[in-house]
Formats: C-alpha cells, sequence, structure tokens
C-alpha cells in the first residue's frame, strides 16, 4: 500500500452531458445539452432526464487508489429520469467517453470503479470494465411507468486493486439514454416470428419444435438454440448448439448433479469454468433456476414431464430428456441433434446418465465419462431481441450483447466463443478460449489444422509431458509459426506461456488437469512453457466442433496414465489414447499480448475480429 500513497496526484473530471434519443419505429429526435451545475431538464416527448442542480460532475483531487468503502463514502453526482406520460417506456442509460483535450490522456477502465445507486439501492462497487467498453458502458436498463421517477446517484473512483502508472490521466463521459416503445420479451418474439406447427405447449411450457427452425441465439460468443419459453414467468430456455467442453458427469456410479464435476464446471465462476467466462450472467440469465434431474429411463417418445423428485437450483444445468423429447415429439433428427454425443440432465439408473449419439438417439455412458457439455441457461423475461432473424447466418441479437463499434477495443476486453481472424489461408479462423493469464487472451484454432483440405494428424510424443521439443510440441513451437501463422501474426503472441500437465486419471475432476486437488486452490507444479501448445481436459472450446459430420479426433495436452494422454474423438467424446500408437490431429493454442487491438469484426463465425498489434 506505501508505494500507492507515493504515486503523484490524478484528476478525474466527469463532465456530465446528456444525450437522449427516442426511437419509435424508424424515426429519432437527437439532442444534446451540457449540463453546468445549474438544474438541467432535457425534454423528449413525455420523458424528462434531469442533472441535479447541485451536481458539477466528479472531481478527485489528489486522486490516487482507494477502497471501495472509501469509494462509497465519495459524493455522487445525481441525476433523475421521469416519465411524464401514461405509457410504459424501455430505456437504456449509456456511460460514454466523453472528448478530452488534446493534451490529455485517458485513463485505462481498469482502474475505475463505480455504484450507481439507483432508488436508494447501491449496485455495489463494480469494475468499470464489468459493465461494457466505450460506447456499450450500460449503467441501467429496464422500463419505465408513466408517472413515474427514477433517482439515481453515480460515484467513481480509482481502485487500489490494480497498481500501474494513472498519473496525470483523465476520464471524461456523459450520459446517453436511449428509449423506445415496449418490445416483448426473447421468448415472445422467438415464438411469434415462427412458422405456424413449430410449437408444442404442455400447459407449463411452449416448447420450440421441428428438424430446423429459427430459434438461433448469439449470446457471449456463443450460438445457442431457444428450446421452450415457461407459459408464466416468461424466460426463455437456451443450449448451446454445440459442445463446448468435454467433461465427466462425476464420479464413477455417482449420478447425482448436485455437487458433481459436471455442475461444479457449468456454474464455476473462475476462469476455468463455464459461467465465469459468461458476459454479465447477472444481467442476462435466471441466477436461480430449478433444474430437475429426476432419474428417468423411459424410452424416447413416452418420456413423461419430470415430477420434480430430484431438482437442483443453479445459474447453468443441461437439458434433460424430456426437454430433448419435446424438441422433436420424440423424433431423432430434430433441431437438437448437432451430431456429437452429449450429456443430458437425466439419470438412467444408480450408474448410467441418459446422453444423446451422433444420430440424435438415446443412449446411456457410466457417470465417469468424459462425454460433451452444452451448457443450458435460462433467460430473464426482460431480455429483448434487437437483431436478427433467427437463422444459422443471422441468429438472434439481445439487447446489451449487440456490440457493433469495436474498432480500437482492446481483445483481452473480449468474451469465451467469440471468433478471430488469425494466421493464413485454411487455417485463419480461431477462438477465444478465456483470459487464463490476466491480461492476455487465450486462442485456439476453431478447428484442427489441416493442409490442402486434410487434416494433419501425429503420435502425441515419445512421453506423456507435452514441451516445446516433444513431438507434438516441436511441430507446434516450429513449423506450425513458420507456415500456418507468419510474422505479422507471430508478434502478436507471447513468447512465453505456462501449460499446465496435471494428470487425470479416469473418474476424475476436471481440475486436476490444472490443480494439485479438486479444490482447485493451488496450480499444479507439473507445467511447461512454450510459445503455442494445446488445451486441457475440460478447458472451454475443448470437445468443441464447429460442425456435426467430418471431424477429426485431435489431442489434448492432459496425460491420463505414463502411457496415455486424452484424445477427443470425432463425435465430442474423449478417450486416453496411447502416445505412440495412435495419431491425432491438433488444434494449436496459444496467448495473444495484452496490447492486440481489435480493428473490425463483431466476433461472430461470419464476421470474425480481425486483430493487430498497438501501441
Amino acid at each position: 500500500m506505501e508505494k500507492k500513497k507515493n504515486k503523484k496526484a490524478t484528476v478525474i473530471i466527469i463532465s456530465i452531458f446528456i444525450v437522449l434519443i427516442l426511437t419509435i419505429l424508424i424515426s429519432y429526435a437527437y439532442f444534446t445539452t451540457e449540463l453546468n451545475g445549474t438544474d438541467q431538464v432535457v425534454k423528449v416527448g413525455t420523458l424528462d432526464l434531469v442533472l441535479d442542480e447541485t451536481s458539477d460532475g466528479i472531481t478527485l483531487e489528489e486522486a490516487v487508489g482507494i477502497s471501495d468503502s472509501k469509494g462509497m463514502s465519495l459524493d455522487g453526482s445525481t441525476f433523475e429520469l421521469r416519465n411524464n406520460g401514461n405509457k410504459t417506456v424501455e430505456y437504456t442509460i449509456y456511460l460514454d467517453d466523453n472528448r478530452v483535450e488534446d493534451t490529455d490522456t485517458r485513463i485505462d477502465d481498469k482502474y475505475l470503479k463505480y455504484n450507481l445507486n439507483k432508488n436508494g439501492e447501491d449496485s455495489g462497487p463494480s469494475a468499470l470494465t464489468s459493465i461494457g467498453i466505450n460506447p456499450n458502458r450500460v449503467l441501467d436498463t429496464g422500463t419505465i411507468d408513466g408517472g413515474v421517477t427514477n433517482k439515481y446517484s453515480l460515484k467513481l473512483w480509482i481502485t487500489d486493486e490494480i497498481d500501474g502508472n494513472y498519473s496525470g490521466q483523465v476520464f471524461s463521459g456523459k450520459l446517453r439514454v436511449e428509449v423506445s416503445q415496449v418490445r416483448p420479451g426473447a421468448g415472445d418474439t422467438i415464438l411469434d416470428n415462427l412458422s405456424s406447427g413449430s410449437t408444442y405447449d404442455d400447459g407449463y411450457d411452449t416448447f420450440i419444435t421441428g428438424e430446423d427452425p429459427n430459434n438461433y441465439v448469439w449470446y457471449s460468443g456463443k450460438l445457442w438454440r431457444a428450446v421452450s419459453v415457461n407459459n408464466e414467468a416468461k424466460t426463455t430456455k437456451l443450449v448451446t448448439q454445440w459442445n463446448i467442453s468435454t467433461v465427466p458427469y462425476n464420479a464413477s456410479e455417482n449420478i447425482a448433479f448436485e455437487g458433481s464435476y459436471m455442475e461444479e464446471w457449468l456454474n464455476d465462476t473462475t476462469v476455468d469454468g463455464f459461467l465465469g467466462n459468461l458476459r454479465n450472467p447477472e444481467k442476462f440469465i435466471v441466477m436461480d433456476a430449478v433444474w430437475d434431474a429426476t432419474l428417468d429411463n423411459t424410452t424416447i417418445g413416452s418420456i413423461q414431464r419430470p415430477n420434480g423428485t430430484t431438482t437442483v437450483t443453479d445459474a447453468v444445468g443441461l437439458l434433460n430428456m424430456y426437454e430433448y423429447q419435446s424438441s422433436n415429439n420424440g423424433g431423432k433428427n430434430g433441431y437438437l441433434n448437432n451430431g456429437l454425443y452429449w450429456w443430458t440432465l437425466t439419470a438412467y439408473d444408480m450408474s448410467y446418465i441418459q446422453s444423446i449419439d451422433n444420430y440424435g438417439k438415446q443412449y446411456y455412458y457410466s457417470s465417469s465419462s468424459m462425454n460433451g457439455a452444452r451448457p443450458s441457461i435460462n433467460l430473464k423475461s426482460n431480455v429483448k431481441i434487437v437483431d436478427g432473424d433467427g437463422t444459422i447466418d443471422n441468429p438472434y441479437r439481445l439487447l446489451w450483447d449487440n456490440d457493433t463499434e469495436l474498432s480500437g477495443t482492446l481483445l483481452n476486453t473480449r468474451y469465451s466463443g467469440e471468433y478471430v481472424k488469425f494466421g493464413n489461408d485454411e487455417n485463419n479462423l480461431y477462438r477465444i478460449v478465456s483470459h487464463e493469464n490476466g491480461t492476455g487472451t487465450k486462442i485456439v484454432s476453431a478447428e484442427s489444422l489441416k493442409s490442402s483440405g486434410v487434416f494433419i494428424t501425429s503420435i502425441f510424443g515419445n512421453n506423456t509431458v507435452f514441451s516445446s521439443t516433444s513431438t507434438i510440441g516441436s511441430f507446434l513451437n516450429g513449423e506450425y509459426l513458420t507456415n500456418y501463422v507468419d510474422n505479422s501474426y507471430i508478434d502478436m503472441v507471447e513468447d512465453s506461456t505456462t501449460w499446465y500437465l496435471g494428470t487425470v486419471g479416469s473418474s476424475a475432476s476436471y481440475k486436476l488437469a490444472k490443480y494439485t486437488d479438486e479444490t482447485g486452490t493451488t496450480t499444479t507444479s507439473s507445467i511447461t512453457q512454450a510459445k503455442v501448445g494445446l488445451l486441457r481436459a475440460g478447458e472451454l472450446m475443448t470437445g468443441q466442433f464447429a460442425r456435426s459430420r467430418n471431424n477429426a479426433n485431435y489431442w489434448t495436452i492432459t496425460p491420463n496414465s505414463t502411457s496415455n494422454v486424452w484424445n477427443v474423438n470425432n463425435s465430442g467424446v474423449m478417450y486416453p489414447d496411447p502416445i505412440i500408437g495412435s495419431n491425432g490431429a491438433i488444434r494449436p493454442s496459444l496467448n495473444l499480448k495484452s496490447n492486440v487491438v481489435i480493428t473490425s469484426g463483431v466476433g461472430t463465425k461470419n464476421n470474425p475480429f480481425t486483430v493487430t498489434l498497438g501501441s
């Protein structure tokens, strides 16, 4: 802490500007005003945005990093949103960058925290980066009824949690409010746009049915399918279109979802798990959803709605067999058949879990098997669709997750699953895995390497320990960099990355690939340093394929024993394969530097990010 006290004084000024945009159908009105400390009112129709006369903006003199408790004690800048009409409208309040003087340097968002008090309730100390990147920082959003006034107070401070050189730097911002007519929730929009006969209502949920309905949704870097809409709560259940990883369900002969490896991975809020890599999950998804994991060994086509004998409350779960059956009236060729093996939530008996095979048929696996994971979530009823038509090439886009102006944004602010153009020719599409090293961006090739359309395969090596000189490691850190990446991209790659080589035996937790035990508190000492490596068992994007047929088995970096390494087969199931005698394809993984900047694209498969090395 002493080091922070000795830093030079910093002045941060928030110059509050208000921009109101009223959108009704295709017309809009646009107004701006500068607020100088007197009572200021901007009117658009019946809606007023008011900056209180006591607020001159926020100025922090002698500002150094402070604790959250001190930040919360600061004076805030107060403003109100008033609906003087009698109709409910939707609104979103953004905090945008305001222009700073040419002689000033803008402070990086990572150094800032904020608290927004709305009608007496604090949001709590939060990183400014958690609400998006300019011009997509969302302070608040929702609906406001006629005759209602929302009262706000915004506090902003430099955090003492991150050390850095921000002396003399400036933040200047403006508030922007977008107001529109009330739109239906995502579920109602999806259902309304389906063709006749594409739904099934069981009295509780309305299921989307058919072989390929227009129910694709893009959220947080992943393509999802909308499965059902709850008739009462109006929440929308989604499942990922593709397997996101390959994870054991639980220890051998343990069929419980609660406390399982699968439940932990799905709801792990760290960089290692699924939930921890979703975009603002509290804003988008029901965090206390109820998942029915009741045992059922009934044949598909005659499965009854589960009776709630075994339920678990979680943010993320899996589909159960009844939900799978309801997607196509018990048929095997419905839209949920993605041509891969994947777990459901339903136990078959006291040792086996029901799964779906690569032909869409009912199957069952030992709970300790390494099968594909397709996470499922429930979108909140207030989440809206703002773009797209639900097709695979133009999936629905959600409010607060439809960033379009990303040029100049650091890649390390983006989300797991988003696509990045990287490398040459037929091997130039990659996906973000995570931000495991904190500042950079871990990526992996979207599919295994090819040469003239044919997958490249190799033995793993002479032993199970990956290194830059082992068989695959030597290829990745030599020929791959020379022939598949070239210098324009190599400069963006970290020179050395730590690759975790923990052994994951059969019927063991995915955490052992990185940690000494299942608590995940201490990283394993089995590591290697290399520029390029492979994904480990249970890591995000391990077991993920971009298509459902003609895949290639590929190696992970994780040993299963002293003679076998985990290998993902072409249906998304992971098996231990001998290091010599078995060939596997190769999906290179690497860490991009913290100053890699997006130059274009929105991160989808059809419009991936293009990147360059920033200053």
